[in-house]
């Protein structure tokens, strides 16, 4: 197979779906449902002329409520930067077509195509979950990440409130943790979260790829402006709470360009700590970016393909531990030393800072000391 070049089902739906170039879904991140490599079954259509009603041109969100078995994971990644993480919400409304939980909707036995963006699964018992998790006698007070996976506060948090709920019961056991969005939603937990601010076990990064809003609509359609969140980070720092940004993924050719104004604009507003990752596309992802990257920006898709084939050894993906996340060779290199020379520029990363764990105690308990 050569560089640039997709297995034969990726091309075939390719093919398809350049007929329907009309349709465009606005809104959404995916234009297709890839095929779910863990059923036996699946759906096609082959003639988009036919009279059926089909689910694919439904761009409706659904949220499927269930009550879940455990709410804490473990990360076994060492690579990503966190040890325990917690999501509320399985698949995300934001439809970003770079993200990596697309896959993980396929054990689901869901597609991580449009699936992912508009079959929600909202975990109903989460905040019991977290607080039944904090009781177990071993638990010592590691930090976690909400949003380890996808967005604790896309649209849904609208309805159901399960963050705001998480967000409690940490406060309620001085449980510390780390928060990761890209939606101005959080806003509406700033009394929670400046209160927890107030006893260190609270820290949040807003996730800035971009200020083209083009770009953003069809990257990241459902989530906040890249000027919002600038006023998420300003008006949460006034209130105390350390933040940050997550730059990810930079993306050669569309987005890695914007690294220093990004860290700036960031820093300006009261950001103090940052990180980033470098584009990777793996399993589904492959094909989703793929189909995305040639019907929104055809002028430049077969630079962008192959720019990010050669920093990742001649693939679109890298699985290695430590690399790929980062990438490699001279685009790889060119970012990373961007980060490193606006991050010292603008005095990120530049503090020594860690969550508290020494507060935590379990209703009914004295504070203790780790």
């Amino acid at each position: 197979m050569k560089q640039g070049e997709l297995p034969q089902d990726a091309v075939k739906v390719q093919k398809t779906q350049k007929t329907e170039a009309n349709n465009y879904l606005q809104g959404r991140g995916a234009q297709i449902n890839t095929k779910n490599r863990f059923l036996k079954d699946e759906r096609t259509r082959e003639h988009i002329e036919g009279i059926d009603d089909w689910e694919e041109g439904d761009a409706r969100t659904v949220y499927m409520e269930q009550e879940s078995k455990s709410i804490v994971n473990k990360v076994e990644s060492p690579d990503v930067g966190m040890g325990y993480s917690m999501n509320p919400y399985a698949g995300c409304e934001h439809g970003c077509i770079y993200c990596y939980a697309r896959n993980v909707h396929e054990y689901w036995g869901y597609s991580a195509g449009l699936d992912f963006e508009r079959k929600i699964i909202v975990k109903k018992n989460a905040p019991q979950l977290l607080r039944k998790f904090l009781m177990h006698k071993n638990w010592d007070a590691t930090p976690i990440m909400l949003s380890g996976n996808t967005d604790c506060y896309q649209p849904a948090e609208q309805q159901y409130r399960l963050t705001r709920a998480l967000l409690e019961v940490c406060n309620e056991f001085n449980q510390p943790v780390g928060i990761l969005t890209k939606n101005s939603w959080i806003l509406k937990d700033k009394d929670l979260l400046q209160e927890m601010a107030k006893k260190q076990i609270v820290s949040a990064m807003v996730s800035i790829t971009s200020f083209n809003e083009d770009l953003r609509r069809v990257m990241e359609p459902r989530t906040t402006t890249a000027l919002q969140k600038l006023k998420v980070i300003n008006e949460l720092s006034k209130a105390g709470v350390r933040m940050g940004i997550m730059m990810g993924p930079m993306i050669p050719g569309l987005n890695e360009h914007e690294m220093q104004r990004i860290m700036k604009a960031s820093r300006d507003n009261g950001a103090t700590f940052t990180a980033y990752t470098f584009i990777r596309l793996n399993g589904a992802i492959k094909l989703l970016f793929h189909d995305w990257l040639y019907k929104n920006f055809p002028d430049r898709a077969d630079k962008v393909w192959h720019l990010i084939e050669q920093s990742h050894d001649g693939k679109v993906n890298d699985s290695r531990w430590g690399v790929r996340m980062r990438g490699e060779g001279s685009i790889a290199k060119l970012v990373a030393d961007q980060y490193k020379k606006y991050g010292k520029l603008y005095g990120m990363n530049a503090e020594e800072w860690s969550l508290n764990r020494s507060l935590f105690r379990r209703p009914g308990e004295q504070g203790r000391l780790f």
